[in-house]
């Protein structure tokens, strides 16, 4: 396949803050308790936050860069608002230092994401909690979690709830592991979304992309299924919808799509991002499900790369795409997000790793890779180089 960039960059220029070259100071939170309301697209109020964590975790970076160049165009990344994982009952504790300097125009953009049995079709990102381990999400992870949003009130979140977890029970049932994770994923993304309802919260579930429940014959069992689990939750009023391409490479909107080509595209309408927000709102807006989108575009910006749809793990050739912004061009997508920190890695390309994942060590891989989460600074720089629009 030839290497293209996607064509949304020419939606860029209205996503690129201008830096800022003042020094950084502890930000006010608002003052008085925030109310969101989910009828409407809170990112177009809000401005996405530049968390902590990633800030440092770039920061770093760049002291290890010798380029001059390169780390001026760096430094500007730190600026970019990106979704932080609580990956862990121990990484909860990101939460404080994180919700301490967000200004009231901003909101703090969290991953729940540590379901027991986690990552069911896969070994890179598996989780602490074992599959039936339902009692110990509910007690240790979900409740510290909603605790730490009710004491920061005056503080607006948006919360992508658990990737990868549903679509998975829709394509991957054959698997013993993801039928033994199916009440643990179901009941617990449930009760996830009733305790998080809360009024300072706007939700998003994960509902992978269009090379995965955008097929023609995933589309309407996928609707149903987050549709299933939003209902036994309550239909909780704080929840806007879904979220796509999340840690993902798909383009937005490129024509005719990166796999049309392939010998089984007959079978997927959706082969681009768009094109399944499109139509994977119309099956959820039948199914009953709140149908807006947030779509990541963090390391979307090459196409062309991969040898098939599923490879997902630390692609080779990659670049930073368009910043987080609320100007998608579609009324369904909400925001163009990084949902996952570029330069973090998806997992190891080490074959004699525990978590090791045959995806990991594809020809299309980035290698050598640390563990899933863990810094690759090589990628990192990779990311930069071919970043569309530059930095």
């Amino acid at each position: 396949m030839k290497v293209t960039t996607t064509s949304v960059a020419a939606l860029a220029a209205g996503a690129i803050a201008a830096p800022s070259n003042a020094p950084r100071r502890t930000a006010a939170a608002c003052s008085e308790p925030v109310t969101l309301d989910p009828s409407t697209n809170v990112f177009a109020k809000y401005t996405q936050h530049a968390n902590t964590f990633y800030r440092s975790e770039v920061e770093k970076a760049v002291e290890g860069m010798t380029d001059e160049t390169l780390k001026t165009q760096a430094a500007k990344v730190a600026d970019v608002g990106s979704f932080l994982w609580l990956d862990s009952i121990a990484n909860i504790a990101k939460f404080d230092d994180a919700v301490a300097d967000v200004p009231c125009e901003n909101i703090l953009c969290l991953v729940v994401y540590d379901l027991p049995g986690r990552d069911c079709a896969a070994k890179a990102s598996n989780g602490e909690l074992k599959y039936n381990e339902l009692d110990r999400y509910k007690t240790e992870y979900i409740d510290p979690i909603v605790e730490k949003i009710k004491a920061n009130p005056n503080t607006a979140f948006a919360l992508l709830i658990e990737p990868d977890s549903l679509p998975n029970l829709v394509t991957n049932a054959d698997k013993t592991a993801c039928s033994d994770s199916k009440t643990g994923y179901e009941e617990g993304v449930a009760y996830a979304l009733k305790s998080l309802n809360l009024p300072n919260v706007v939700m998003y579930i994960d509902a992978g992309h269009g090379g995965w429940l955008g097929w023609d014959a995933n589309l309407k069992p996928g609707a149903e299924e987050l549709a299933k689990v939003y209902k036994a939750a309550g239909s909780p009023k704080q929840v806007r919808g879904y979220a796509t391409n999340i840690a993902g490479w798909n383009s937005w909107d490129e024509e005719p799509g990166e796999f049309s080509d392939a010998s089984d595209a007959k079978y997927n309408s959706c082969q681009n991002e768009k094109t399944y927000v499109t139509k994977f709102s119309d099956a959820l807006k039948t199914a009953g499900f709140p149908e807006h989108a947030i779509v990541d575009t963090g390391r979307n910006a090459v196409t062309g790369l991969r040898e098939e749809w599923g490879d997902w793990c630390n692609v080779n050739g990659a670049g930073f795409g368009v910043r987080p912004t609320s100007e998608t061009g579609l009324e369904l997508a909400d925001a163009f997000v990084w949902g996952k920190p570029g330069g973090e890695s998806d997992g190891t390309s080490d074959e004699g790793a525990t978590r090791y994942d045959s995806y990991c060590g594809k020809p299309d891989a980035y290698k050598p890779a640390p563990e899933a989460g863990e810094w690759n600074q090589a990628y990192f720089e990779m990311l930069l180089k071919n970043a569309s629009p530059q930095f």
